[in-house]
């Protein structure tokens, strides 16, 4: 099979999974890249980044739209996560290619646990008032997490504006877009030594086919149970994360 044709496959993958989830899809770009695309991991993951920066930005416009962005207390979350996603951009070119995988596996592990075993859910209407000290340790936390390993950490980060800020759900994904758009942007300012060599005939492709697919997802969202979607993900990301932590340690 072309490696375009996988581009395109594996792209509209990551897009159904985002679209339909409202995050977590950018945690199956990497391994695709890796595995089924040639990249290496901090390729890979400065890639993810492109391609999460363009999907993000493009489902932010739409969220936006509807009046789902909490823009004050989402800006507030992201700028806590803006130098920590900087630095950890910087410091992800000099880790071995094996560490970046198996740090990696055992975040697709976490992403599968939160998924199988889902915390609290705000109640619509709940407050917009910033809790800074919380916030910014959180907003911290997820931007390293997105500089260090690409990704964009919607199932870190829809969680955290729940339980943290109160959020309820439609706020939380419109405005988890924001944060991870913010924290995507500001990790590959300092991924200068990483974009050098990227393959843009396989990047552009993929960025294409999860822009459709998310549109797509949000449909199938709408039709299927949305934990039924989330242990099914759940259980196919385990099993990445299982077999990238093997290829890491061998």
């Amino acid at each position: 099979m072309s490696t375009l044709i996988l581009a395109l496959i594996a792209g509209a993958v990551v897009g159904l999974a985002l679209g339909a989830l409202g995050g977590g899809g950018s945690v199956l770009a990497v391994p695709a890249l890796i595995y089924l695309l040639g990249f290496t991991p901090a390729g890979a993951t400065t890639a993810s980044l492109i391609i999460v920066t363009a999907t993000s930005l493009t489902a932010l416009y739409a969220r936006a739209r509807t009046g789902h962005v909490r823009w004050k207390a989402g800006a507030a979350f992201a700028a806590a996560g803006i130098l920590p996603a900087a630095l950890a951009g910087a410091a992800a070119a000099r880790l071995p290619q094996a560490a970046l995988t198996a740090a990696f596996a055992a975040l697709a592990a976490l992403a599968a646990v939160k998924m199988l075993r889902p915390g609290p859910v705000a109640a619509d209407g709940a407050s917009d008032a910033v809790r800074p000290a919380r916030a910014a340790g959180a907003g911290a936390g997820l931007g390293a997490l997105t500089g260090l390993l690409g990704v964009g950490g919607g199932f870190l980060a829809v969680p955290a504006l729940v339980t943290v800020l109160a959020f309820e759900m439609q706020a939380a994904v419109g405005t988890s877009l924001l944060v991870i758009s913010t924290n995507s942007v500001a990790s590959l300012a300092t991924r200068g030594a990483t974009t050098a060599g990227l393959d843009w005939a396989v990047i552009a492709p993929f960025t294409a086919t999860a822009i459709l697919g998310a549109w797509d997802g949000k449909r199938l969202g709408q039709k299927v149970s949305g934990p039924l979607l989330q242990r099914v993900f759940a259980l196919v990301l385990l099993a990445v994360a299982a077999f990238m932590l093997v290829d890491a340690m061998t």
